[in-house]
Protein backbone atom coordinates (compact mmCIF):
# COMPACT_ATOMS: atom_id res chain seq x y z
CA UNK A 1 0.00 0.00 0.00
CA UNK A 2 1.86 3.12 1.05
CA UNK A 3 4.47 4.18 3.91
CA UNK A 4 4.75 7.57 5.79
CA UNK A 5 8.27 7.93 7.48
CA UNK A 6 9.37 11.09 8.97
CA UNK A 7 13.25 12.35 8.25
CA UNK A 8 14.04 15.85 10.39
CA UNK A 9 11.05 18.11 8.85
CA UNK A 10 9.86 16.52 5.63
CA UNK A 11 7.28 13.66 5.96
CA UNK A 12 8.22 11.03 3.05
CA UNK A 13 4.90 9.26 1.79
CA UNK A 14 5.86 6.13 -0.56
CA UNK A 15 3.88 4.58 -2.63
CA UNK A 16 5.33 0.75 -2.34
CA UNK A 17 5.97 -2.17 -4.21
CA UNK A 18 6.30 -2.48 -7.71
CA UNK A 19 2.62 -3.00 -9.29
CA UNK A 20 0.82 0.24 -10.64
CA UNK A 21 -0.50 1.68 -7.32
CA UNK A 22 -4.16 1.81 -9.18
CA UNK A 23 -6.07 4.00 -6.43
CA UNK A 24 -8.73 1.67 -4.92
CA UNK A 25 -10.58 1.58 -1.68
CA UNK A 26 -7.26 -0.04 0.45
CA UNK A 27 -4.93 2.47 -1.13
CA UNK A 28 -6.79 5.19 -1.28
CA UNK A 29 -8.08 5.44 2.66
CA UNK A 30 -4.25 3.92 3.53
CA UNK A 31 -3.14 7.37 1.61
CA UNK A 32 -5.70 9.43 3.52
CA UNK A 33 -4.25 7.97 6.11
CA UNK A 34 -0.91 8.57 6.19
CA UNK A 35 -1.47 12.52 5.36
CA UNK A 36 -3.71 12.80 8.29
CA UNK A 37 -0.42 11.52 10.40
CA UNK A 38 1.85 13.81 8.74
CA UNK A 39 -0.04 16.82 9.51
CA UNK A 40 -1.14 15.96 13.22
CA UNK A 41 2.95 15.36 13.91
CA UNK A 42 3.88 18.34 11.82
CA UNK A 43 0.83 20.51 14.33
CA UNK A 44 2.59 19.07 17.37
CA UNK A 45 6.13 19.73 16.39
CA UNK A 46 5.00 23.14 15.39
CA UNK A 47 6.10 25.47 11.90
CA UNK A 48 8.38 24.39 9.47
CA UNK A 49 7.33 20.40 7.31
CA UNK A 50 6.94 19.35 4.16
CA UNK A 51 5.56 15.92 2.63
CA UNK A 52 6.99 14.73 -0.73
CA UNK A 53 4.96 12.15 -2.15
CA UNK A 54 7.08 9.15 -4.26
CA UNK A 55 6.21 5.95 -5.87
CA UNK A 56 7.97 3.04 -6.21
CA UNK A 57 8.64 0.75 -9.50
CA UNK A 58 7.58 1.87 -12.95
CA UNK A 59 4.72 3.85 -11.95
CA UNK A 60 3.78 6.92 -9.16
CA UNK A 61 0.15 5.86 -10.32
CA UNK A 62 -2.06 4.60 -13.24
CA UNK A 63 -5.18 5.42 -12.02
CA UNK A 64 -8.23 4.69 -10.32
CA UNK A 65 -8.37 0.71 -9.96
CA UNK A 66 -10.62 -0.14 -13.32
CA UNK A 67 -9.74 -3.81 -12.72
CA UNK A 68 -11.78 -3.79 -9.25
CA UNK A 69 -14.49 -1.46 -11.01
CA UNK A 70 -14.58 -3.85 -14.10
CA UNK A 71 -17.72 -2.64 -16.60
CA UNK A 72 -19.45 -1.35 -13.17
CA UNK A 73 -20.25 2.10 -13.78
CA UNK A 74 -21.52 2.28 -9.75
CA UNK A 75 -18.40 0.57 -8.48
CA UNK A 76 -16.64 3.45 -10.43
CA UNK A 77 -18.56 5.92 -9.01
CA UNK A 78 -17.72 4.69 -5.96
CA UNK A 79 -13.76 5.34 -6.31
CA UNK A 80 -14.30 8.80 -7.74
CA UNK A 81 -16.14 9.45 -5.06
CA UNK A 82 -13.52 8.26 -2.76
CA UNK A 83 -10.54 10.02 -4.34
CA UNK A 84 -12.09 13.53 -3.90
CA UNK A 85 -11.61 13.59 -0.33
CA UNK A 86 -8.06 12.47 -0.84
CA UNK A 87 -7.53 15.51 -3.25
CA UNK A 88 -9.39 17.86 -0.59
CA UNK A 89 -6.52 16.97 2.03
CA UNK A 90 -4.07 17.50 0.00
CA UNK A 91 -5.38 20.84 -0.59
CA UNK A 92 -6.22 21.68 2.21
CA UNK A 93 -2.61 20.05 3.94
CA UNK A 94 -1.13 22.87 6.03
CA UNK A 95 2.30 22.33 5.03
CA UNK A 96 4.17 21.92 1.28
CA UNK A 97 3.84 19.10 -0.87
CA UNK A 98 5.84 17.94 -3.42
CA UNK A 99 5.29 15.23 -5.79
CA UNK A 100 8.42 13.11 -6.93
CA UNK A 101 6.73 11.42 -10.48
CA UNK A 102 8.96 8.65 -10.84
CA UNK A 103 7.12 6.89 -13.10
CA UNK A 104 3.96 7.00 -14.82
CA UNK A 105 1.01 9.62 -13.89
CA UNK A 106 -2.63 8.51 -15.14
CA UNK A 107 -5.79 9.74 -14.98
CA UNK A 108 -6.62 9.78 -11.20
CA UNK A 109 -2.67 9.11 -10.47
CA UNK A 110 -2.21 12.45 -12.70
CA UNK A 111 -5.00 13.69 -10.67
CA UNK A 112 -2.69 13.49 -7.72
CA UNK A 113 -0.22 14.56 -8.41
CA UNK A 114 -1.17 17.30 -9.55
CA UNK A 115 -2.96 17.96 -5.95
CA UNK A 116 0.62 18.87 -4.69
CA UNK A 117 2.12 22.07 -5.19
CA UNK A 118 4.91 21.17 -6.83
CA UNK A 119 5.84 18.18 -9.41
CA UNK A 120 9.52 16.72 -10.05
CA UNK A 121 10.01 14.20 -12.81
CA UNK A 122 12.06 11.78 -14.16
CA UNK A 123 13.18 12.33 -17.44
CA UNK A 124 14.20 9.16 -18.56
CA UNK A 125 10.60 7.50 -18.55
CA UNK A 126 7.16 8.10 -17.75
CA UNK A 127 4.52 10.22 -18.54
CA UNK A 128 1.40 12.22 -17.55
CA UNK A 129 -1.85 11.53 -18.67
CA UNK A 130 -5.08 12.09 -19.13
CA UNK A 131 -6.79 8.83 -20.30
CA UNK A 132 -10.81 9.32 -20.32
CA UNK A 133 -11.19 10.61 -24.21
CA UNK A 134 -9.16 7.52 -24.90
CA UNK A 135 -11.24 5.01 -22.86
CA UNK A 136 -14.59 7.00 -23.02
CA UNK A 137 -15.48 8.35 -19.73
CA UNK A 138 -16.67 11.83 -19.14
CA UNK A 139 -14.09 13.91 -16.47
CA UNK A 140 -15.64 14.25 -13.04
CA UNK A 141 -15.96 18.01 -12.23
CA UNK A 142 -13.70 18.10 -9.55
CA UNK A 143 -10.68 16.30 -11.58
CA UNK A 144 -11.71 19.22 -14.32
CA UNK A 145 -11.80 21.89 -11.87
CA UNK A 146 -8.30 20.83 -10.39
CA UNK A 147 -6.78 20.84 -14.27
CA UNK A 148 -7.96 24.01 -15.09
CA UNK A 149 -6.17 25.28 -11.72
CA UNK A 150 -3.06 23.69 -12.26
CA UNK A 151 -2.30 23.19 -16.26
CA UNK A 152 -3.09 27.55 -16.53
CA UNK A 153 -1.90 26.64 -20.43
CA UNK A 154 -4.70 26.79 -22.45
CA UNK A 155 -2.94 24.98 -25.01
CA UNK A 156 -1.64 22.62 -22.61
CA UNK A 157 -5.00 22.06 -20.98
CA UNK A 158 -6.71 21.52 -24.29
CA UNK A 159 -3.86 18.67 -25.38
CA UNK A 160 -3.71 16.78 -21.86
CA UNK A 161 -8.20 16.16 -21.89
CA UNK A 162 -9.17 16.81 -25.50
CA UNK A 163 -6.30 14.74 -27.47
CA UNK A 164 -4.80 12.25 -24.62
CA UNK A 165 -1.85 13.58 -25.14
CA UNK A 166 0.90 11.59 -23.15
CA UNK A 167 3.32 13.95 -21.67
CA UNK A 168 7.07 13.26 -20.81
CA UNK A 169 8.95 15.62 -18.45
CA UNK A 170 10.69 17.61 -20.36
CA UNK A 171 7.40 18.91 -22.32
CA UNK A 172 5.60 19.02 -18.92
CA UNK A 173 8.44 21.43 -17.95
CA UNK A 174 7.45 23.70 -21.36
CA UNK A 175 4.06 23.25 -20.16
CA UNK A 176 4.40 24.37 -16.33
CA UNK A 177 3.10 21.18 -15.29
CA UNK A 178 6.02 20.22 -14.11
CA UNK A 179 8.98 22.06 -12.10
CA UNK A 180 11.80 20.26 -12.79
CA UNK A 181 13.13 17.09 -14.32
CA UNK A 182 15.95 15.18 -13.51
CA UNK A 183 17.54 11.88 -14.95
CA UNK A 184 16.29 9.02 -13.13
CA UNK A 185 14.04 7.98 -10.06
CA UNK A 186 16.82 7.91 -7.92
CA UNK A 187 17.82 11.56 -8.47
CA UNK A 188 14.00 12.63 -8.92
CA UNK A 189 13.20 11.07 -5.08
CA UNK A 190 16.25 12.54 -3.67
CA UNK A 191 16.02 16.29 -5.12
CA UNK A 192 12.38 16.36 -4.46
CA UNK A 193 13.84 15.62 -0.50
CA UNK A 194 16.01 17.71 -0.76
CA UNK A 195 13.66 21.06 -2.41
CA UNK A 196 11.14 19.59 0.57
CA UNK A 197 13.99 20.22 3.20
CA UNK A 198 13.79 23.77 1.80
CA UNK A 199 10.97 24.52 2.19
CA UNK A 200 10.04 23.09 5.54
CA UNK A 201 13.54 24.95 6.44
CA UNK A 202 11.49 28.38 5.74
CA UNK A 203 9.35 27.25 9.02
CA UNK A 204 5.98 28.69 7.54
CA UNK A 205 3.02 28.79 9.52
CA UNK A 206 0.59 25.61 8.42
CA UNK A 207 -2.20 27.40 9.20
CA UNK A 208 -1.59 30.52 6.50
CA UNK A 209 0.10 28.71 3.99
CA UNK A 210 -3.25 26.56 3.98
CA UNK A 211 -5.18 29.63 3.57
CA UNK A 212 -3.10 31.01 0.86
CA UNK A 213 -3.33 27.89 -1.65
CA UNK A 214 -6.91 27.80 -1.41
CA UNK A 215 -7.08 31.28 -2.43
CA UNK A 216 -5.36 30.48 -4.80
CA UNK A 217 -7.11 27.55 -6.08
CA UNK A 218 -10.81 28.31 -4.90
CA UNK A 219 -12.94 26.49 -7.83
CA UNK A 220 -10.65 23.28 -7.32
CA UNK A 221 -11.13 23.47 -3.55
CA UNK A 222 -14.51 24.24 -3.68
CA UNK A 223 -15.16 21.04 -6.38
CA UNK A 224 -13.14 18.61 -4.10
CA UNK A 225 -15.73 19.89 -0.93
CA UNK A 226 -13.52 21.67 0.96
CA UNK A 227 -15.67 24.61 2.79
CA UNK A 228 -14.52 27.95 1.60
CA UNK A 229 -13.76 30.99 4.67
CA UNK A 230 -16.65 33.72 4.53
CA UNK A 231 -15.18 36.91 3.88
CA UNK A 232 -15.55 37.85 7.80
CA UNK A 233 -13.88 34.68 8.91
CA UNK A 234 -10.76 35.94 6.01
CA UNK A 235 -10.80 38.85 7.90
CA UNK A 236 -11.03 37.74 11.42
CA UNK A 237 -8.07 35.11 10.40
CA UNK A 238 -6.09 37.51 8.56
CA UNK A 239 -6.35 40.21 12.62
CA UNK A 240 -5.48 37.37 14.45
CA UNK A 241 -1.76 36.94 12.86
CA UNK A 242 -0.77 40.71 12.49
Amino acid sequence: MCTLEQRGRVFVLTLTGDGEHRLGHALISSLRSAVASAAEAAARAGPGAALVTVGEGRFFSNGLDIGWAGTSRARLGELVDALRPLAADLLALRMPTVAAVTGHASAGGFLLALCHDYRLMRGDRGVLYMSEVDIGLPLPPYFMAVLRAKITAANALRDVVLRGKKVRAAEGKEMGVVDAVYPSAAETAAEAFKFAEQLAARKWDGGVYASIRMSMYPEACRSVGIVEESDEEKRKHFASKL
